[in-house]
């Protein structure tokens, strides 16, 4: 073909009933016009047409089987919800919703309050507000409570997370000025301490959630600097970072940091809470109060969609924790894992190899879960991951591994047809490239 032989974008938009199709006849074109230049010759132009109007149509956020033993994984979404939550979603989306209104006295009302009794309850907190994420709640934490004033940070807290974010510069956007504290290393109560002067309006203290810092090392406790922020009359934040509402070895959780004597506590809920992407912020009233009436409280305030996901994931933890599918994955017994990985094994065509799991989400670094994989041909992991659903898995030492602490009783069969597919799909591919070369 050449491109005299081209039909116009009209011309060949005029093939399908679609309002699309002139802007997907004109990618097709355009596409065409650079194959027929570069000496390959386009194809079948409708069939590229469907493919394209096809494409146009399909949703860009997509469900994915989370086979990479990453529990809370940032890039496929963090943590799935459990169906109580999902539940309260459809519900709150369905229709109208009593989102900031009294039912009782016919009022206006406020968001925070569906929430702030349970986590209450939950926390042993004098109140609470739930923003957009942790990030979030930390910025208006610092905002309301020390804007043109000093903050104390251990240097060995200062830390990076995902996509650059950093606790300086968030420092900085806040109008707070930060005031570095003893080394990378070891820090004690006495460098807060004799920091502390009249410009000072709190304590900060940053979990090192994704990283750890070993050998010759020193921390103070929360107890510690909140003996310190006491004698000063000062408020002590902790920053968890992932958080948690249960018992997780290794990682704090919300209730012990505010028994520990810290004033406020923020926490991520899309992380081991295992709800919905939100900034929880926790502890004293007065507190809490000057952050709900901070005027940069209305820019980060969480939605509906995700006030109602949370609500549903809280109150799991009062009755049924087991149903959060993130504390099941990380507390399943290897036993459960393996016979996924058997069966999937069994299904695909793959064998079973023994492996690690990850907390991931910058929760719990160090540490690794007994886990088992299938294990199937590398080959696989592109089409595999351009599927319908997507699989997503890890490739090591020229193998897929499909690991199945990540995946749901309920998702082995649809990845066992994924693999079928995908293998059936590289044979007939291989078979026809085989004859086309005995044709030549």
């Amino acid at each position: 073909m050449e491109l005299r032989d081209l039909p116009s974008v009209d011309e060949l938009a005029r093939s399908v009933d679609d309002p699309l199709a002139v802007s997907a006849a004109r990618n097709v074109i355009e596409q065409a016009r650079e194959e027929i230049r570069a000496g390959t010759e386009p194809g079948d132009l409708d069939a590229r047409l469907r493919a394209e109007l096809a494409t146009l149509r399909s949703p860009s956020l997509r469900r994915v089987l989370n086979a990479t033993g990453v529990i809370v994984h940032t890039n496929l979404g963090r943590a799935p919800l459990a169906e109580a939550a999902l539940a309260r979603v459809a519900e709150a989306a369905r229709g109208y919703s009593n989102l900031e209104l009294d039912l009782v006295s016919g009022s206006r009302g406020s968001r925070q309050d569906h929430l702030a009794a349970l986590l209450r309850r939950l926390t042993g907190a004098e109140a609470a507000i739930v923003v957009n994420n942790n990030a979030a709640a930390l910025l208006l934490a610092l905002a309301a409570l020390a804007e043109g004033r000093d903050v104390i940070v251990s240097r060995g807290e200062l830390i990076e997370i995902g996509d650059g974010f950093r606790i300086p510069d968030v420092l900085a956007r806040s109008g707070a000025r930060l005031v570095e504290v003893g080394t990378t290393n070891r820090t004690r109560a006495q460098d807060y301490e004799r920091a502390v002067t009249a410009e000072t309006a709190l304590l900060l203290r940053v979990h090192q959630s994704n990283f750890r810092v070993v050998g010759f090392t020193e921390q103070p406790r929360v107890g510690e600097l909140a003996a310190v922020a006491r004698r000063h009359g000062l408020p002590l934040l902790d920053d968890l970072g992932s958080g948690s509402l249960g018992e997780i070895s290794g990682e704090p959780s919300a209730r012990e940091a505010l028994a520990a004597g810290a004033d406020l506590v923020c926490f991520s809920g899309d992380k081991l809470l295992g709800g919905p992407q939100a900034g929880i912020v926790i502890g004293r009233a007065d507190l809490v109060e000057t952050l709900r009436r901070h005027p940069l409280h209305r820019a980060v305030r969480i939605d509906k969609l995700s006030l109602a996901a949370l609500e549903g994931t809280l109150r799991l933890y009062l009755d049924a924790p087991e149903r959060i599918p993130i504390l099941r994955m990380l507390r399943e017994g290897d036993g459960a894992v393996r016979a996924r990985a058997e069966r999937l094994a069994s299904l695909a065509g793959g064998t079973v190899e023994e492996t690690v799991a990850r907390v991931g989400g910058g929760a719990l670094p160090l540490h690794e879960l007994a886990s088992f994989a299938c294990a199937v041909d590398e080959t696989l992991a592109a089409p595999l991951r351009a599927g319908d659903p997507p699989v997503v898995g890890i490739v090591r030492d020229g193998k897929l591994l499909l690991d199945c602490r990540t995946l749901a009783d309920d998702e082995i069969d649809e990845v066992a047809r994924a693999v079928a597919s995908v293998a059936v799909a590289r044979d007939q591919g291989g078979k026809a490239a085989d004859a086309e070369r005995e044709r030549r």
